[in-house]
C-alpha cells in the first residue's frame, strides 16, 4: 500500500503564495507520477498539476504561469511540491496529493490540506 501525508495549507491573502508538500510512504515501487487536485466548496474535483517520474509536468490552464510542481528524485524519496504564487480567492480549496503508476496517477489519495485565499 501507499500513504500519502499532505501539509502546507492555510490562510493567505489574495496574491500571497503557499507551498505544499506531500510525502508518500509505504510501496514506492508502486509510484511513478505524482499531482495535486483539489476540490472547492460546491464543485467537482479538478486536476491541478502532476509530474511524471521523468519530470514532465501538466497543469491546468486555471494555473499556469502561477502553479509549480516539483518532485524530489524519485528513485531516493518520494515527495512532491506545490508552490502556489500569486495566490486568488478562486484557488480556495482542499488540496489533494495523488500516486501511481505512470499512467494511473490517482491510484493513491492523500486526505487533503485546506487553502484559504482571503482578505
Amino acid at each position: 500500500q501507499v500513504q500519502l501525508v499532505e501539509s502546507g495549507g492555510g490562510l493567505v491573502q489574495p496574491g500571497g503564495s503557499l507551498r505544499l508538500s506531500c510525502a508518500a510512504s509505504g510501496s514506492m515501487s508502486r509510484i511513478a507520477a505524482m499531482g495535486w487536485y483539489r476540490q472547492a466548496p460546491g464543485k467537482e474535483r479538478e486536476l491541478v498539476a502532476s509530474v511524471t517520474s521523468g519530470g514532465v509536468t501538466n497543469y491546468a490552464d486555471s494555473v499556469k504561469g502561477r502553479f509549480t510542481i516539483s518532485r524530489d528524485n524519485p528513485n531516493v524519496k518520494n515527495t512532491v511540491y506545490l508552490q502556489m504564487n500569486r495566490l486568488k480567492p478562486e484557488d480556495t480549496a482542499v488540496y489533494y496529493c495523488t500516486a501511481g503508476p505512470q499512467f494511473d496517477y490517482t491510484r493513491y489519495w492523500g486526505k487533503g490540506t485546506l487553502v484559504t485565499v482571503s482578505s
